[in-house]
């Protein structure tokens, strides 16, 4: 595949082709054909993309909308430092790298993405978490492994305090 610095990172477009991409989970595959520039259009969720510099071909993705998390769902110890209302932040609702550049570093490159357009973003609006849904068991160890802490309701809903990045 090449090393990752000959990888892009932009916006989901027209030009794209999301009929050849394919992670291993039909549902993400699912969404990723077929729901993910509806989406974009409603303003419902933003889909990054990362190609080869120069190519069309989707070697993964991810999705980034607001969210609003509710004291109650973090754990003690974190929610007596927050006030007593619903917590702003970014919602990584998916995020998935196709087979052909599984293990290669693509799954790490995207969430840095994630990360670093949330920070952008909460320069103008107010975000204190980023919340992920890890889809599998292999998800939720992949975000575990970058200091993301699990929901006291959801196990696999987790969450990352932009104070700790």
């Amino acid at each position: 595949m090449g090393g990752l610095d000959a990888l892009v990172i932009e916006p989901l477009g027209k030009r794209h082709d999301r009929d050849a991409f394919s992670c291993g989970q039909p549902e993400l595959d699912r969404y990723f054909q077929k729901q993910a520039g509806q989406d974009m259009r409603r303003n419902v969720a933003r889909v990054f993309v990362c190609t080869k510099a120069g190519a069309d071909t989707i070697i993964g993705f991810y999705t980034l909308s607001a969210a609003s998390v509710d004291l109650s769902v973090f754990p003690e110890n974190v929610a007596r430092k927050l006030p007593h209302h619903p917590v702003p932040g970014a919602l990584i609702g998916r995020l998935a790298v196709d087979r052909t550049a599984q293990g290669q570093g693509v799954g790490r490159m995207l969430l840095a993405d994630a990360l670093k357009r949330t920070l952008a973003a909460s320069a103008n609006i107010a975000v204190h978490v980023l919340v992920v849904d890890a889809k599998t068991d292999a998800a939720k160890a992949f975000y575990q492994a970058f200091g993301f802490t699990a929901f006291e309701d959801d196990t696999r809903r987790l969450f990352l305090p932009l104070g700790r990045i």
